[in-house]
């Protein structure tokens, strides 16, 4: 059974409620999770709140510290956690350990905590008067985090919210549920306060438990837009502050002057990489002019030659999806996508592997001829089908993109440097790649789309993130000289 961390320990907690784990590759369930009640969240915000009181005080270098600490005992268990991730997950082992570096990186960032909270000051606002500013934790935070990285996505909200002062709640999917519970182990061991982060593992219960405990002071999700639009309202409702990030229809241009083969190989790992189950997976192909038909008797071939097996196999390109349910989904959007009038070039529903029979596998989809009224279109898949979209222009190609209710990622691959600086200025996307496939910006920037993919002020990691997890507050300080004035009943002006 695994459990909930709570206080600096494994928690049991008083829910009889449970979810089934399963190994993706295999089919077969590995272990069931505790599904937390209301009472085990509210639990668990008495010890993040208590615990808030010291770690707020301590030292910004102090707090430092413990997070590279932290790091270091990530880098010596990487193996480790990179194999719980494939092995609840379903991604092959270099994603895996990629995603995980992903995480790493913002955890290195938030090592130089004692500079990111440096304030500003000015003297001499005023006659005799300075002001400066200064930013403080807010106190218990909680994040929501989705399947598809059950490292990368928690690591980019609780190393940044802790360094700066706050306790965390993080509340992992149900269905990959353990890397989380180990990271919280490591942070322990690296010197972490109890109380300060803790993992709740639950369904919506839980969520709707986060969203109304009146200590919780900020919340951040990633995961669907209906979702994340429920968690946006709910938490504002309850006076939280918020970011909650949504889905994605990632679209990437191939113009007809592109190096072609070096656009294929970028978008069959864009697509088909993790099975498609990324918010930042390309998961339209704009294919500009003439190139349409280049491009599909290239990519088709790749399709079809990609090697699908267990995460764990080297020789794999693409692991299973998490979940049955998940794979009939998708399944459901292919299947969709042929009555839609779609032309599927590369069919991957029928793939079957000999000793992995009952694993959640689905191939490489290709649909070519897809129309933006169609569903599969419209809408997130998250799953490794690619369409491709034939448009006769670059201005349609922007307008096309500009349309789409989602705004999270977007790519373009061209050799043309106005062409690229002019898709880069119009394009109204949060993270926009010129000859780069998955444009995720590095932990000292910050991630987040435009649209229906972001509901909130502020994007994650990076600056932003440091701005999410802190208020501000500005002080203005003038020192009497020993002589009265007389009281004033304007407006106060610096003079």
């Amino acid at each position: 059974m695994i459990k909930h961390f709570v206080d600096g320990k494994i928690y049991v907690g008083n829910s009889k409620r449970t979810g089934k784990v399963y190994n993706p590759a295999t089919g077969e369930q590995t272990s069931e999770v505790n599904l937390a009640s209301k009472e085990d969240l509210d639990f668990t915000v008495s010890k993040a709140k208590s615990a808030f009181l010291k770690w707020s005080r301590t030292p910004p270098a102090q707090r430092a510290r413990v997070v590279f600490k932290f790091k270091e005992l990530i880098e010596k268990n990487f193996d480790e956690l990179t194999k719980l991730i494939v092995s609840e997950h379903g991604k092959v082992y270099e994603d895996a350990k990629g995603s995980l570096t992903r995480g790493l990186e913002v955890v290195e960032f938030a090592c130089g905590i004692p500079h990111l909270l440096k304030g500003e000051f000015t003297e001499n606002v005023g006659t005799d008067v300075d002001s400066w500013s200064i930013r403080q934790p807010l106190g218990v935070c909680a994040g929501i985090t989705p399947f598809n990285f059950p490292a990368m996505v928690p690591m980019w909200m609780f190393p940044i919210s802790i360094a700066c002062g706050n306790t965390f709640i993080l509340k992992p999917s149900e269905k990959d549920p353990s890397c989380s519970i180990r990271l919280a182990e490591l942070f322990k061991e690296a010197g972490l306060p109890d109380g300060v982060f803790n993992v709740i593992n639950g369904d919506k219960e839980a969520v709707d438990a986060l969203l109304l405990n009146k200590d919780i002071v900020a919340i951040s999700f990633v995961g669907s837009t209906p979702i994340a639009k429920y968690i946006y309202e709910n938490a504002a409702k309850n006076e939280k502050r918020v970011q909650a990030l949504g889905g994605a229809k990632n679209h990437c241009v191939i113009m007809p002057d592109c190096d072609l083969d070096q656009a294929v190989n970028g978008l069959m790992g864009a697509a088909y990489g993790s099975a498609g189950e990324r918010c930042m997976a390309q998961s339209v192909a704009v294919a500009v002019g003439n190139i349409g038909n280049d491009l599909v008797s290239k990519i088709s071939k790749k399709v079809m030659s990609l090697k699908v097996g267990p995460g764990m196999d080297k020789n794999s390109d693409m692991g299973p999806l998490v979940t049955k349910e998940h794979l009939e989904k998708v399944k459901g959007y292919v299947d969709l996508g042929i009555k839609e009038g779609a032309k599927l070039v590369v069919d991957g529903r029928n793939i079957k592997l000999q000793g992995y029979e009952k694993g959640f596998y689905l191939g490489g989809c290709l649909f070519d001829h897809v129309e933006k009224n169609m569903k599969i279109y419209k809408e997130e898949i998250f799953g490794p089908v690619l369409s491709v979209v034939r448009v006769k222009d670059f201005e349609s190609a922007i307008n096309l993109i500009n349309d789409h209710e989602f705004g999270n990622g977007t790519s373009i691959y061209t050799r043309d440097g106005d062409v690229g600086r002019t898709f880069a200025s119009k394009i109204k996307i949060g993270m926009v790649g010129i000859n780069i496939p998955i444009p995720v910006p590095v932990a000292y920037h910050s991630f987040g789309g435009w649209k229906r993919s972001l509901f909130g002020d502020q994007h994650m990691h990076g600056p932003e993130g440091i701005r999410f997890y802190t208020k501000l507050k500005t002080i203005t300080s003038k020192w009497p000289t020993g002589l009265r004035s007389d009281p004033e009943f304007v407006m106060p002006t610096m003079k």
